[in-house]
């Protein structure tokens, strides 16, 4: 049976090409469409989609409040709209944290500049993002209603004991992810003590406009301290640092007096930032001295650069399937066999801090 998708967006124009292009896919139907927020919380009760695709700009209702409208009364996956600036960097996280799992670019160039790749990322993401309409309660995003002060108490969520398998010393911590990774990095990060020992590098898959809106949140909500990583930033003990969208992201100089390179990317490679190319780097610098953890996420991006570090002695560490918004990335490092432990994401910062 195909995927049954509702398209909403106040542009006529913009939900037939959305709708011509889904269709093309035999695996998904355009079932309905809604010009603003609120038509779309009322097909979403009438149609039972099994994935929204939702514009952020629309009157009647914008599309933040309708999707958190939408999981207060029927959970359906959803995929957001974007303008790839600073204001729609900012409006798209507030969807995110209303209960959005994935954003796309909403000029389709910004998604390839191929035309026909375009078309069939954007169907991939779309039936990606619809695998998880049974599991959307167990991904709920983390509560940040209320930006909380680095003095304040963070709740850890209080789970069954953690078993890690290993010991040894880490002297860096390295997390890449990209499809549901932005909610999954925030529930790590909010969980982690404001005296947090090791340094933290981020690779997040996000265009460059996001990535300064996105650290500057977690900066805000967070214990530790976050920034988007600039040339020659040095790792310092609870200090996050997130790699520019559009760039690419090394780790040079010696463990103790390590720092970052931010460089430009070969326009060939596909990830910028990639996981692949920072895991690597992390790996001359801190060998058998670092955990590395991959969160949700589409394709494989961080497998090869986890094998390099696993070679050396360090540990690798993956989000398990229920959990994540797409398996891709972790279960590319599960299927590798490079994982030494598999965690549900509400697990991962409490075994951090133990395993530290």
């Amino acid at each position: 049976m195909a995927t049954r998708v509702l398209v909403v967006d106040d542009s006529g124009f913009f939900r037939r090409r959305v709708k011509e292009i889904l269709e093309e896919d035999p695996m998904l139907t355009v079932v309905g469409d809604a010009a603003n927020g609120q038509e779309a919380i009322d097909k979403a009760l009438e149609l039972k989609p099994d994935v929204i695709t939702m514009d952020i700009e629309m009157p009647v209702m914008n599309g933040i409040k309708a999707t958190q409208k939408i999981m207060e009364t029927i959970p359906t996956p959803i995929v957001m709209f974007s303008s790839l600036t600073t204001e729609g960097a900012k409006a798209t996280l507030d969807a995110l944290e209303a209960g959005a799992l994935d954003f796309l670019p909403k000029r389709f160039e910004d998604i390839s500049q191929d035309r026909e790749e375009a078309k069939k990322l954007l169907c991939k993401r779309v039936l990606a993002i619809a695998q998880k309409k049974h599991a959307l309660r167990k991904i709920a995003p983390v509560a940040t209603s209320t930006i909380v002060a680095k003095t304040s108490p963070v709740t850890v969520a209080k789970r069954t004991d953690v078993k890690i398998k290993k010991s040894g010393g880490i002297d860096l911590v390295a997390i890449g992810t990209s499809t549901g990774g932005p909610l999954a990095l925030q529930n790590v990060l909010v969980n982690l003590p404001a005296d947090f020992s090791k340094p933290i590098v981020m690779i997040q898959h996000m265009p460059a406009t996001f990535t300064p809106a996105f650290a500057k949140r977690l900066d805000q909500l967070c214990k530790i301290s976050v920034k988007e990583a600039a040339d020659g930033d040095q790792l310092k003990p609870g200090l996050a640092l997130l790699a520019p969208g559009g760039k690419q992201m090394l780790v040079e100089g010696r463990a103790g007096n390590a720092v970052v390179r931010i460089i430009d990317s070969e326009p060939s490679l596909t990830y910028k930032p990639s996981v692949d190319i920072t895991f690597r780097s992390v790996n001359n610098v801190f060998p058998a001295k670092t955990l590395a953890i991959v969160l949700t996420g589409m394709g494989a991006d961080g497998r090869e650069g986890a094998r390099v570090l696993k070679a050396q002695g360090s540990e690798i560490w993956a989000q398990d399937e229920e959990s994540c918004v797409v398996y891709g990335m972790p279960a590319a490092i599960v299927d590798a066999g490079l994982a030494d432990n598999i965690l549900d994401i509400h697990d991962v910062a409490q075994a951090i801090v133990k395993r530290i």
